[in-house]
Parts: structure tokens; C-alpha cells; sequence
């Protein structure tokens, strides 16, 4: 693919994972200073490494959720809990990524991550049930 192939291809798996809504603030958000980055990760994040084949997009997002727990990027974090919905991933399987990350990123971050992803998980739970 080329440079503009694989901006394409990105932003195709960026709306399908992230949602249409968050991808087109983030695109409408841009700036002469951040829309070179928002290329950047497209191309990159998304359209290199989220394409490939080697690992399916529900094992992609639990690695996301660990790492997001690991830096501490609270916000990364809660972007990827709701994202990770539209990549089949579970309220249970998210516990138990978290309980994973309270033995090897500690407990004190996946208590915070716990209470970052409670509310959205249940507002999700609530929305499925309508």
C-alpha cells in the first residue's frame, strides 16, 4: 500500500473500532499544529499495525486496555473501554484484564481503572437493555 492507501485503510479501522462520532471530532478538531499527527496515527497506529493480520482486533483491544492501565492514561483508557465493545469484547473479559494489570501494573492503577471503566460499562449494559 502507499502512504495514501494505508490513510484510507486507517481511517476505516479507526471508525469501525472507535466509533464514526469520536473519529470525525477528532478529524474536525484538527488544526495546522495537530493534523499532521492525526496523518500520523491514522497512517501508523491504524493503518499499519491495526490491519495487520497477526493478531485479531479483540486481542488488539485487551493489549490496549493492559497498556492503557500500565502508562496510567486515563483517558486513552476510557476510550478504548467503549471502543472495545465494537470489537466483541466483554465486561467480563475487560475485569479480568484489569485483574491481570492489579497483579503486574499494581493494584492501586487497575483500582483506578476499575473505576474509570464501571461507569461506561454500565451505561453500555444500560443501552444494550433498551
Amino acid at each position: 500500500m502507499d502512504e495514501n492507501q494505508r490513510y484510507e485503510a486507517g481511517l476505516r479501522v479507526r471508525r469501525e473500532v472507535l466509533g464514526d462520532a469520536h473519529v470525525q471530532r477528532s478529524l474536525d478538531a484538527r488544526t495546522p499544529f495537530t493534523t499532521e499527527f492525526q496523518e500520523f496515527i491514522t497512517r501508523t497506529a491504524w493503518g499499519t499495525v491495526w490491519t495487520r493480520d497477526g493478531l485479531p482486533r479483540h486481542t488488539r483491544s485487551l493489549l490496549t486496555l493492559a497498556m492503557m492501565v500500565a502508562l496510567g492514561h486515563d483517558e486513552e483508557f476510557k476510550l478504548h473501554v467503549r471502543a472495545a465493545r465494537n470489537n466483541g469484547v466483554t465486561a467480563d473479559e475487560i475485569k479480568e484484564v484489569l485483574l491481570q494489570a492489579a497483579v503486574y501494573c499494581g493494584v492501586p492503577a487497575a483500582n483506578h481503572a476499575f473505576a474509570l471503566a464501571k461507569p461506561i460499562l454500565e451505561e453500555q449494559a444500560d443501552e444494550a437493555a433498551r
